[in-house]
């Protein structure tokens, strides 16, 4: 069966498919071709972001796929700028008339404080977003809630807080980068990890290990590094304008990485910066 039809269940049973077609750093001049080009593939998981400023284009391409929506799992997220219950519940509102869509299946905070101060200390904001997320999963504006980037100390004022513990934090993850006490503190909270940039934004695909791994395998270097992620049990989310990549991206289901080749990939430090 292709990885494509296969899907993880959330902590609240609601079902996700296991790649996702990532959508970071695609204009929304380009965003509808790139959407139409995933679906086409074969992708029914779409993750796109108010602050990528492409949801127009995403939705359009979701609304003329002639897909149903409920066969699809879109994920959007808050800007890591906008803090506090009413500004979330603003800025969820700016994102459904984007995508012109009724409800996502996922809604995340996109990061635990503003980009422009990271590391500060916004955790009463925080608290008071995820409130309002509660809301709007309740009412069944959302399917899912979740967080991105989040660190073990930012989910458990939201636990300490809050009534529904996240589906989902989406964080960097890929060989090289595996980030093991946040993976290990989801896995023990029931909350499953998306890996954005699992090819490292393409600069893990030059690395000579990894292309000695993927010759081994008679695979490509991304091949290698979404299977990596997969049998990590974290869902990537590869972002790629071709065609052909997409369905190159989804084709690795065949081969599967040794227990030993798989503690190598791990034990790699190199974080391509």
């Amino acid at each position: 069966m292709s990885i494509l039809k296969e899907t993880y269940k959330l902590n609240n049973g609601v079902e996700i498919p296991k790649i996702g077609f990532g959508t970071w750093q695609i204009p929304n001049k380009d965003a509808f071709d790139a959407v139409t080009m995933a679906i086409e593939s074969g992708y029914r998981h779409i993750d796109t972001a108010l602050a990528y400023q492409n949801e127009e284009g995403v939705g359009k391409a979701i609304r003329e796929s002639g897909i149903k929506r409920e066969e699809l799992f879109v994920t959007s997220k808050i800007p890591a700028q906008i803090k506090g219950y009413k500004e979330a519940m603003g800025a969820f509102d700016q994102t459904i008339n984007n995508l012109k869509t009724d409800y996502l299946d996922l809604y995340l905070i996109h990061a635990p404080w503003p980009w422009d101060h990271q590391g500060g200390d916004y955790t009463k904001q925080n608290i008071e977003t995820w409130k309002a997320m509660e809301y709007l999963y309740k009412q069944k504006k959302v399917r899912a809630i979740g967080v991105s980037n989040f660190a073990p100390g930012h989910i458990n004022s939201i636990l300490d807080n809050g009534e529904i513990i996240p589906a989902a934090n989406q964080i960097a993850f890929y060989a090289g980068r595996t980030q093991e006490s946040i993976v290990a503190y989801c896995k023990d909270k029931g909350i499953l990890i998306e890996a954005y940039s699992p090819l490292a934004t393409g600069r893990a695909l030059l690395d000579p290990l990894l292309n000695d791994l993927a010759d081994k395998y008679n695979v490509t270097v991304a091949q290698l590094l979404i299977r990596f992620t997969l049998q990590r049990g974290t869902l990537p989310l590869p972002k790629t304008m071709s065609k052909a990549r997409m369905t190159e991206n989804a084709n690795v289901n065949h081969f599967v990485i040794s227990e030993s080749d798989m503690a190598t990939m791990n034990s790699i430090k190199n974080e391509y910066r």
